[in-house]
C-alpha cells in the first residue's frame, strides 16, 4: 500500500517534469518563430568623410541612421595630412565617401581614387564654382568653399541627396534634418553680413597666415590684403614674400592680422612685429572645426567664432548669434 502511494507520488512529479519541459520547448519554438518573422535590422550604411567640416554637416543630416566615420580629427590640416593604414581600411569598407575636392585633402584624394576603393565617391565641395587662385605660377581652384555660407547650403543639399540615394527608407528624415540645418545656415549668412557691416569701411581688410578666406571676404564685404603663404599650408614663404606683406600691411593701415589654429603662428607673429601691427588675440579656424566642447566645435560655431574674432579685431561691434527657431 505504501509502495503504491510512493509510486503514485513519484509519477506526479515525473509528469510535472515533462510538462515543464514541454512548456519550455514551446516558448523556445515561439521565440524562434518570432525571430524568423522579425529579423534584425540590416547593418547601417557605412559613410566615410574626409574633413571635420563635412563630418559635422553629414552628422547633422544623418543623425543615427548611418555609421559615420571621419578621417581627419579636429585641428588636423587636410593640406598636409598623411593617410594612415586605418584610413585605407575605412575607405575600402565604405558604401559612400564624401570629400571636399579641389585638391584640399590631396593625400586622401589619391587614396580615395585607388583601385581597392569601390564605394561611391562624391566631391561635395565641387558643387561650387570655384574662385581661381595662383599656385606655383598657375591658376588652381580655391578649395575653401565653405567660407561663404551660401556655398555650404549647396553642399548640404548634395549630402542630403547622396544619403537619400544610399538609404531611401530614411530619406524623409534626411530631408527634415537638412531643411532645419539650411534654415539655421540662412540665418547665419544674414548675421555674418550684419556683423561685418559694423566694421568701419576703411578697416575691412584681412591678413591671414594662408589664403583660406577668399570666399568669406567676397561674400561678406572684406578685402584680403595678403597672406604669408598661398592656398596650401605646405607652401613655404620666401623672405621676399614676408617683406612684401609687411609693406602691404603698413601701406593699407590694417588694424590687426590673424593667425590660424591649424598653422604654427610663429611666421605671422614675426610679420606682426615687423609691421608694428596687432596680432588678433583669437586665432581663426580655417581648415578644421574646433575640438569638442570648444567655441568652434561645429561648422556654425566655427563661423560665429571667426566672425567675432574678425569684427572685434577690426573695430566693429559684435552682437551674439541667436537662432530663431521657426
Amino acid at each position: 500500500m505504501n509502495d503504491h502511494k510512493n509510486t503514485s507520488k513519484n509519477g506526479k512529479t515525473s509528469t510535472g517534469g515533462y510538462l515543464a519541459v514541454a512548456i519550455a520547448l514551446g516558448l523556445w519554438l515561439s521565440g524562434c518563430i518570432t525571430a524568423a518573422n522579425n529579423p534584425q535590422s540590416p547593418e547601417k550604411p557605412k559613410v566615410v568623410v574626409t574633413n571635420t567640416i563635412l563630418h559635422n554637416l553629414t552628422e547633422q543630416i544623418a543623425k543615427d541612421e548611418i555609421k559615420l566615420t571621419g578621417i581627419l580629427k579636429p585641428g588636423a590640416d587636410p593640406h598636409v595630412y598623411e593617410p594612415l593604414p586605418s584610413d585605407s581600411l575605412a575607405l575600402e569598407k565604405a558604401n559612400l565617401i564624401l570629400y571636399n575636392g579641389y585638391n584640399l585633402e590631396a593625400g586622401l584624394i589619391k587614396l580615395i581614387k585607388a583601385a581597392g576603393v569601390k564605394a561611391r565617391k562624391v566631391a561635395v565641395g565641387e558643387i561650387v564654382r570655384p574662385l581661381q587662385m595662383q599656385k606655383n605660377n598657375k591658376k588652381v581652384p580655391d578649395p575653401h568653399v565653405w567660407g561663404d555660407v551660401k556655398n555650404t547650403i549647396k553642399m548640404v543639399k548634395v549630402i542630403q541627396d547622396e544619403l537619400s540615394a544610399l538609404s531611401p527608407e530614411d530619406s524623409k528624415k534626411f530631408s527634415q534634418n537638412a531643411a532645419r540645418l539650411i534654415d539655421e545656415l540662412t540665418q547665419l549668412h544674414i548675421w555674418i553680413g550684419q556683423q561685418v557691416a559694423t566694421i568701419p569701411p576703411h578697416k575691412r581688410k584681412l591678413v591671414t597666415t594662408h589664403d583660406a578666406f577668399q570666399y568669406y571676404a567676397r561674400a561678406y564685404g572684406l578685402e584680403v590684403v595678403g597672406t604669408i603663404i598661398g592656398i596650401s599650408t605646405e607652401e613655404q614663404p620666401s623672405a621676399q614674400t614676408v617683406q612684401q606683406l609687411v609693406k602691404a600691411i603698413q601701406a593699407t593701415g590694417v588694424p590687426a592680422i590673424f593667425a590660424e589654429t591649424t598653422i604654427n603662428p610663429a611666421l605671422i607673429s614675426t610679420v606682426a612685429r615687423e609691421a608694428k601691427v596687432k596680432l588678433a588675440p583669437q586665432q581663426l579656424y580655417s581648415d578644421s572645426i574646433g575640438a569638442p566642447k570648444s567655441v568652434a566645435d561645429s561648422y556654425i560655431k566655427m563661423m560665429v567664432a571667426n566672425t567675432r574674432a574678425i569684427v572685434e579685431a577690426l573695430g566693429g561691434k559684435y552682437t551674439p548669434f541667436e537662432l530663431n527657431n521657426l
